[in-house]
C-alpha cells in the first residue's frame, strides 16, 4: 500500500497528501481516558447544530480512536458516548506485560475490532473519495520518526489486510512506550521485508496540524485550512498536588507537567501559524474548575462526568475560545 502512509514531519509528502480543497481542520489531541471531554465535546455540538463537515480531521492518541467516528460525522455520535463512558480499564489492559511493557493490551485487541470493523472502512473509503483526508500519527520507533497514516487511502483497498492495518495503526497510536506492549507493522522496502516497532504518536507532539517546520516563527508558510478547530483532551493549568515519594508518583508528576507545558506551546504556535495563513483559530480543553474524582485509570463515572462537561460545552454558544486563553496559564491558587 504505497499510498497508506507518510512521514509526518515531511514537508513534501505531507502538501501532497492534504485535501486538495481549503476546509475546516478538526485537531484531536492526545489525553488517555480524558478522551471522553472530546467525544462529548463533538456530541453537543451536533446538537446544536453547528458542527461543520471537516475535510481533514488528524488524531494523536487517545485523538487517534475518536478521529475516524469524528471524520464520518454525528451519526458516530453514540458510538463515541458508548466507546467513553461504558468502558473500564478492564477493557483496555491488564497487568503483566511480556517483557515489552509493564501491562498487556489484549483487551483493547477485542475492543477496537468490534469497533473498526468493514462497513466503517467502506464508509471512510467513500468519504477519502469525495477528496476528505483523515490522518492518524504514530511513532516509529527504529526509525525515530513521527507516521501520519492516511486511513482514508488504506480504507480503499478494502480488503482483510486494509481492515488488519487499520486496527493495529489505532492500537499503535495509543501504545504509550513502557506501559503499553509496541504494535509491530510488516513492511516491505528496497526488496526486503521486516517489522516495524510503532507506538504513541504523542512521543512527537500532542496534536498534529503539520510538520514542525511549518509551523516555525520563521515559516512563510500558509496552509490551505479555512478554520483550525483543536480540541484539548486535558486541563491546560498547572495544578497543586503534594507528590508522594515513589518512583510511580514521581514520574506520573513529571509527565503531566511536561505535557501540558509542551500543549500550551503547541497551542500558541498553532494560533500564529492561523494567524499568519488567514485561518479562523479555535480551541477547547478542560475547564480547570472540573473536579470528578478518578478511583484508577479509565474509571466509568469519571469519563462519564467528564463527557457531560464536554457535551455541555459543545452543546452551548461558545464551544471554542479564539485565542491562546491567557487564564489558561495560572495556576490555580492554593488555599493556605
Amino acid at each position: 500500500m504505497p499510498d497508506a502512509r507518510f512521514w509526518a514531519d515531511s514537508e513534501r509528502e505531507y502538501l501532497r497528501a492534504l485535501p486538495a480543497s481549503p476546509g475546516p481542520w478538526l485537531i484531536l489531541s492526545t489525553g488517555g481516558e480524558d478522551g471522553a471531554f472530546g467525544a462529548g465535546l463533538l456530541s453537543g455540538w451536533s446538537k446544536a447544530g453547528t458542527r461543520p463537515e471537516f475535510s481533514l480531521v488528524t488524531g494523536v492518541s487517545t485523538g487517534a480512536l475518536i478521529a475516524p467516528f469524528a471524520f464520518l460525522g454525528a451519526r458516530y455520535d453514540e458510538q463515541l458516548r458508548d466507546a467513553y463512558t461504558t468502558i473500564s480499564a478492564i477493557d483496555i489492559f491488564e497487568v503483566g506485560g511480556k517483557g515489552e511493557s509493564f501491562l498487556d493490551t489484549w483487551p483493547l485487541h477485542g475492543l477496537i475490532e468490534k469497533r473498526v470493523t468493514p462497513e466503517l472502512l467502506k464508509e471512510i473509503a467513500a468519504e477519502h473519495a469525495r477528496g476528505r483526508r483523515l490522518f492518524i500519527i504514530t511513532t516509529n520507533l527504529d526509525a525515530g520518526r513521527p507516521v501520519a497514516w492516511d486511513i482514508g487511502a488504506i480504507a480503499t483497498y478494502a480488503d482483510k489486510a486494509a481492515l488488519d492495518l487499520i486496527r493495529k495503526v489505532m492500537i499503535a497510536a495509543i501504545s504509550i512506550p513502557g506501559a503499553f506492549p509496541p504494535v509491530l507493522i510488516g513492511v516491505e522496502g528496497n526488496g526486503r521485508k521486516f517489522e516495524e516497532m510503532h507506538v504513541d504518536g504523542g512521543l512527537a507532539d500532542q496534536f498534529y496540524i503539520a510538520p514542525d517546520s511549518m509551523l516555525f516563527s520563521t515559516s512563510t508558510t500558509k496552509l490551505p485550512a479555512t478554520d483550525f478547530y483543536i480540541i484539548a483532551n486535558m486541563k491546560l493549568t498547572p495544578e497543586f498536588q503534594l507528590t508522594e515519594r515513589t518512583t510511580l508518583s514521581i514520574l506520573g508528576r513529571s509527565v503531566s507537567a511536561a505535557i501540558k507545558f509542551v500543549t500550551r506551546n503547541a497551542i500558541d504556535r498553532a494560533y500564529s501559524t492561523a494567524k499568519r495563513s488567514g485561518i479562523g483559530f479555535h480551541v477547547a480543553y478542560v475547564d480547570q474548575d472540573f473536579s470528578a474524582p478518578a478511583r484508577g485509570a479509565f474509571d466509568p463515572d469519571y469519563m462519564k462526568a467528564l463527557y457531560e462537561v464536554g457535551f455541555a460545552r459543545g452543546a452551548g454558544p461558545k464551544p471554542f475560545f479564539t485565542t491562546p486563553d491567557e487564564a489558561s496559564t495560572k495556576p490555580r491558587k492554593v488555599a493556605q
